[in-house]
């Protein structure tokens, strides 16, 4: 893998009212590096100011992955539990930018939308997908970390408080007709006809009043998001402790984590 593939990059492309966001590290199922979150960030901003748009869509390269969370191995400089909390509210505010897009927003989802890949697509408005997709936060398994109260609160918003237990508590992957069935998916479509539906959809929402959409969005935004708990000293503790630690050693070290509590 060369050193720009190792990075990964987050590409923008305008056409005709629709914007095209790519998440580009198919070799990695495109999980996220930090350069990626910030160039996400980076096209949130230019975006949310350019009349022109009026619908953003958000895809991973290689048709294998949406986006398979965070690399791991961004997290092997963390020392304490500060560095948790200054990376969940650096997420935070990542995912919070692309959620207030003024403009109706799509995830394509081909395979895994794992950890922060699937809070990506939870933020976006509608989401389609292939059959074969799946999603979940599995960190109960793999890093013994945890997600902040605003992605919990989306993550319950859409899928329903048990639904979210059973992805973190016991770390269950849903498959794309249960995300269907309690209506995180819009739809679902072969591989070979999501492009005509991404198509379709665009065209529908592009026809519709921009205004209406804008404060409707917002509007439901500010139902999930006002009043949230602070959440610091969650982050701080799970971050801070040693089951962390072992997560991240024995992704680097390939082997099964050994948890102690």
């Amino acid at each position: 893998m060369s050193e720009s593939d190792a990075k990964g990059a987050v590409h923008l492309a305008i056409n005709a009212g629709v914007a095209s966001v790519l998440f580009d590290r198919p070799a990695a199922r495109n999980a996220m590096t930090w350069s990626m979150y910030e160039r996400l960030n980076q096209i949130c901003e230019q975006l949310k100011t350019d009349v022109s748009v009026r619908v953003v869509t958000f895809r991973g390269a290689g048709g294998q992955a949406f986006v398979a969370g965070t690399d791991i191995e961004q997290f092997t400089t963390f020392s304490s539990g500060e560095d948790g909390v200054a990376y969940e509210k650096q997420i935070d505010q990542c995912i919070a930018r692309l959620e207030s897009l003024p403009m109706p927003t799509v995830a394509v989802i081909e395979g895994w939308a794992i950890g922060g890949g699937l809070a990506i697509a939870t933020a976006c408005d509608f989401r389609i997908a292939t059959p074969v997709s799946k999603f979940g936060v599995p960190i109960a398994r793999t890093l013994g970390n945890c997600l902040s109260v605003a992605n919990l609160a989306r993550l319950a918003a859409v899928f329903g408080s048990p639904r979210v237990k059973r992805m973190l508590m016991l770390a269950e992957v849903l498959t794309a007709e249960e995300a269907l069935a309690c209506e995180f998916l819009m739809q679902i479509s072969e591989a070979g006809e999501i492009d005509a539906v991404l198509r379709t959809l665009c065209e529908r929402l592009a026809a519709l009043a921009p205004v209406t959409q804008r404060v409707s969005k917002e509007g439901l935004r500010r139902l999930v998001s006002n009043s949230l708990p602070p959440d610091e000293d969650l982050i701080r503790q799970c971050y801070g402790s040693a089951d962390f630690h072992e997560g991240v050693s024995a992704f680097v070290e390939k082997r099964s984590p050994v948890w102690k509590g």
